[in-house]
């Protein structure tokens, strides 16, 4: 990670949330992620277990968490174990966190190497009750592959079977979906940082050039500007592909005459931005673009005013197929008299717009939140409707990330282009 996060109140203030949700005489671990395998002698890019990031700030493989608030030993109430780094390490992986840093970054006291930790958990499990272990419950995620949560149930439970077992997940889920000042803070330098990217796009493309020179200009600005990289798989979707909803190649020429759908987000801190935009490839739409991007953002603008504490996420994505509807139906590809007659499980503007039109944001691009929750004060979401005609070889998406407040919603994108006049103009300026 580039940027550290140098302020160990957001991570205090979060285990504090943390443990007041925990059952008396409550132990939770919570552990890193796993270093994943990608050739013979090599793995991929570590990328932290988000829920140990949210207790910890500390962005290292190989570490452990453990909070035990009602522990009889003092010294074990809020531990952390980490990877003990030696001169091998240190030559071949680079530099390892020591226990002073770690305590700064943290706010955690008591410190112990990882190597330790099962003979300082034998001796005080055993004044324990119920044990908090952590396994990623995002819904829009089914494990393939035995994770490091999951072999370390396995483990724990082999050795201490007659302990009751809880879910850390059903606590985040409740947590981590509320975002502090400093959460807002980090994600909007995020946005930020996507928006000058977007910016550098807008004066890059022009007919012939590749989607993996746009992407490469985008990776450019990511860099120079301190974020991690990609927040997720960049779309660089011309013509066709936009049709394409989760395409990315990204290794077709772009046309005169076509449409480029973009959807890209820096990563910084580890929060997360996550944008799309659709341009004119030479610099103009035509009157045909035009009437559907403004379709699609009549819906985005219309859709953004209904995110507001105590929105339910089933009718606001109903209320917002209604207007999706209307707009499909002026652009002449969806018939009233069909809509009429159409099946309210499958209605008929899911042809041309086929995702939801919101999800949470955060240290997971699709952030781990309740679905069935109202939407809250502190929310983070995105706002992305999108039109796909593909006997038009044509795609527009447009989104931006909404913060809710008390005093109604904010658009943390509201810097970033997004009216097709000032697209226009500022890549013919």
């Amino acid at each position: 990670m580039k940027v550290k996060i140098k302020n160990q109140t957001l991570f205090v203030n979060n285990r504090r949330n943390f443990l007041s949700k925990i059952k008396k005489n409550g132990l939770a671990i919570i552990n890193t992620n796993d270093e994943f395998p990608r050739s013979g002698d090599q793995i991929y890019n570590f990328k932290q277990n988000p829920d140990f990031f949210y207790l910890t700030g500390l962005d290292q493989e190989q570490c452990l968490l453990l909070i035990f608030p009602d522990c009889p030993n003092p010294l074990y109430k809020e531990v952390l174990f980490l990877r003990q780094t030696n001169e091998y390490i240190a030559v071949w992986e680079g530099y390892k966190f020591t226990k002073e840093e770690a305590k700064a970054i943290s706010g955690i006291q008591n410190i112990y190497w990882i190597e330790e930790f099962w003979n300082i958990f034998s001796s005080i499990v055993h004044y324990a009750t119920n044990i908090y272990i952590n396994t990623n419950e995002n819904d829009r995620y089914a494990p393939v592959v035995p994770y490091k949560d999951l072999r370390f149930i396995d483990e724990i439970k082999s050795k201490y079977p007659l302990h009751r077992y809880e879910r850390a997940a059903l606590i985040f889920r409740e947590l981590r979906p509320i975002k502090s000042d400093i959460e807002v803070f980090y994600t909007q330098k995020a946005c930020d940082i996507t928006n000058d990217a977007f910016r550098r796009v807008l004066n890059f493309v022009k007919p012939g050039v590749q989607e993996y020179e746009i992407e490469a200009e985008i990776i450019h600005e990511f860099i120079k500007k301190q974020a991690t990289g990609h927040a997720y798989s960049p779309i660089i979707a011309s013509g066709k592909n936009a049709c394409i909803l989760h395409y990315n190649d990204n290794k077709e020429q772009c046309r005169d005459g076509d449409v480029i759908l973009f959807d890209f987000g820096a990563e910084y801190a580890n929060y997360n931005a996550d944008m799309s935009r659709s341009i004119p490839v030479n610099g103009r739409f035509t009157k045909r673009q035009k009437d559907v991007y403004n379709s699609v953002l009549h819906v985005m603008k219309e859709s953004v005013k209904m995110l507001k504490a105590g929105a339910i996420w089933n009718d606001y994505h109903e209320e917002v197929g209604k207007i999706m509807t209307s707009e499909l139906i002026k652009l002449g590809l969806l018939d009233k008299h069909d809509v009429e007659k159409q099946n309210p499980d499958v209605p008929a503007y899911k042809k041309y717009f086929m995702h939801g039109t919101s999800h949470h944001l955060g240290l997971d691009v699709h952030d781990f939140a309740s679905r069935y929750e109202p939407f809250a004060v502190g929310n983070i979401l995105t706002c992305e409707p999108g039109i796909y005609i593909m006997n038009e070889s044509l795609g527009i998406r447009l989104e931006n990330d909404i913060l809710i407040t008390e005093n109604g919603n904010v658009d943390l994108m509201a810097k970033i282009p997004i009216e097709a006049d000032e697209i226009e103009n500022l890549m013919n300026s």
